[in-house]
């Protein structure tokens, strides 16, 4: 699942959230399967994190 994946790769979700504007709770409940992530913030944090959007698809 991307946002496992992801989860494994952010070290602060709070640095995260200042990076793509995003609230903590919105990234964290996104982080625990609890929401979806839109479009829109998957490209925020792919560009926060520095790795092309298909990272977290192909990263293994």
């Amino acid at each position: 699942m991307i946002v496992k994946e992801i989860a494994r790769y952010i070290i602060k979700q709070v640095s995260l959230s200042e990076k793509t504007g995003l609230s903590k709770d919105c990234i964290s409940m996104s982080l625990k399967g609890y929401r979806k992530l839109s479009i829109d913030e998957y490209v925020k944090i792919c560009t926060a994190l520095n790795v092309p959007y298909e990272y977290f698809f192909d990263h293994k």
